[in-house]
């Protein structure tokens, strides 16, 4: 009986520890998506800023007179 007490929580504990690293991967995931999201917009800002500059523009010039 104590032995199968033992085996119990140790079972317990290792999926504790397991549940601990999962965080942690997904913290790491998480991290990795937001660098990769810093990146691009670092690298592609200037090109997306000119395209909706230029929708802003087209727009404001075919409406009523509304602007951005």
């Amino acid at each position: 009986m104590l032995d199968y007490l033992r085996i119990m929580l140790n079972a317990r504990a290792a999926k504790m520890d397991e549940r601990g690293a999962s965080a942690v991967e997904y913290g790491l995931l998480i991290a990795g998506i937001a660098a990769l999201i810093v990146v691009v917009v670092f690298a592609f800002g200037d090109n997306l800023r000119a395209i909706f500059e230029d929708t802003c523009n087209s727009i404001s010039s075919g409406g009523s007179g509304g602007g951005c």
